[in-house]
């Protein structure tokens, strides 16, 4: 049985930091967030959760206060499950329980940031958690020595979860396999079809621009992208490349992403963008 407790101690933030190097396969030192900084953290306003199967940590997420235009919000700065946790929902029940603790300081605000090529996290994320995106951060943390940001830029969309918001709410009440869309998106264009061939999905040609007051439209990323970066890694940047150009073109276009479209075992998945 898998308890979620508040992490105090300076001790609590030396397993954390192990847990980083294990789930982020670190080789450089200056990557890991340390206990100290941690530690400071949480006294003042951070939020630390760990998830333990008897003694051992098998997962946590670290937010730190921050300041959104002015207004008091926390920063969701990492989140992490150890290999074997992966795909029970673990990863969910951390976020519902950093929600709970932040609605209990009075906020209704927590961002954080993710790459826009990771299907799995954007099924989290959007399907489940009920975050918007309006932000496209180009190659935001640099070069990084985890094999898994390795080969490619590292972009991220940047999460807003507003804690209170009827969507999210709805969201969060449905199971995953009820989750209640907009019809139109049945129907919304698709910008980017792949092209099918070969072990992995290429990038195909951007469509035309969309005419009239297309309110919808689909945004097309393979799944599996830590495994394409591993064994294509100038495929994986054809698609960081190739998304990039279309997610800051429609996110600086009065558009926003809004959902994420995505079938068990399919090679690829959808966000939707929403005219704002």
């Amino acid at each position: 049985m898998i308890s979620i407790r508040d992490l105090t101690t300076l001790e609590d933030c030396l397993r954390v930091v192990a847990l980083q190097k294990e789930v982020w396969s670190y080789s450089d030192g200056e990557d890991v967030v340390p206990a100290a900084v941690l530690i400071v953290s949480i006294k003042r306003g951070g939020i630390l959760l760990g998830a333990f199967d008897g003694d051992q940590m098998k997962g946590f997420v670290y937010s730190m206060a921050a300041l959104k235009d002015g207004r008091p919000s926390q920063w969701s700065d990492m989140l992490g499950v150890t290999r074997d946790a992966r795909g029970t929902g673990l990863g969910l029940r951390l976020k519902l329980e950093q929600r709970a603790r932040a609605l209990a300081m009075g906020l209704d605000l927590i961002e954080w940031t993710f790459d826009p090529l990771q299907a799995v996290n954007a099924h989290l994320n959007l399907a489940r958690l009920g975050v918007v995106i309006e932000e496209y951060e180009e190659n935001l943390y640099g070069d990084s020595s985890s094999p898994l940001h390795r080969g490619t830029p590292t972009d991220r969309f940047v999460a807003e979860w507003h804690l209170r918001a009827p969507h999210v709410e709805r969201r969060l009440g449905s199971a995953a396999h009820s989750i209640v869309r907009d019809t139109t998106f049945a129907s919304a264009p698709l910008i980017n079809p792949s092209i099918e061939g070969g072990p992995w999905l290429r990038p195909g040609t951007r469509a035309e621009e969309p005419g009239g007051d297309v309110r919808r439209l689909l945004v097309e990323i393979p799944t599996r992208f830590g495994e394409l970066q591993e064994q294509d890694p100038a495929l994986a940047l054809e698609w960081r490349l190739a998304t990039r150009a279309i997610f800051q073109h429609y996110l600086g276009g009065g558009y926003r992403v809004v959902d994420f479209l995505l079938s068990p075992g399919a090679p690829r998945g959808h966000y939707v963008l929403a005219k704002l």
